[in-house]
């Protein structure tokens, strides 16, 4: 099947197919004579997983890792259990950060209860305001994975 036909199939956008490949992630397709990329089930099932894993958080390395040992069905799978509680760790300090960044909206939101001329509003007076340091400390600054960036770099 050509990349549209993979595309369509596994509901996977082209750019997003061509970027596993240049990752590795997914092995380069043969070409036919007019050098079309030609990719077979192989590629379908291999997408599937990868698209699991990424529905799962999972980062480009933890899943090019995990297709280490999935390409040599012999080897032990203790390290992909060790992978995987590891991923169970930064799921976990996500959710601590995306608590402590519930707890610090909520505090935002009580500054203003009540719809009045936005030059007397609580919540965009406060957040006119540097925050001290206290705040920067225990409340998480982005929605960005401050636990898997550590990790792994882009994903």
């Amino acid at each position: 099947m050509k990349i549209g036909d993979l595309s369509k199939r596994t509901q996977t956008q082209v750019e997003t197919i061509r970027y596993y490949e240049h990752e590795g992630l997914l092995p380069e397709p043969e070409r036919t004579e007019s050098n079309y990329r030609i990719y077979g089930e192989v590629h379908a099932e291999r997408l599937a997983f990868i698209r699991h894993c990424r529905s799962l958080d999972m980062t480009l390395d933890e899943i090019r890792q995990l297709l280490r040992f999935k390409d040599d069905p012999a080897s032990d799978c203790g390290d992909v259990n060790a992978l995987l509680d590891a991923h169970i760790g930064h799921v976990a300090d996500r959710i601590r950060e995306l608590r402590a960044l519930e707890k610090q909206l909520k505090s935002l939101r009580e500054r203003c209860c009540d719809a009045q001329l936005a030059a007397n509003c609580g919540i965009l007076g406060a957040l006119s305001r540097p925050t001290d340091d206290k705040d920067s400390r225990e409340s998480p600054k982005s929605h960005v994975h401050k636990s898997h960036l550590a990790v792994a770099g882009n994903g």
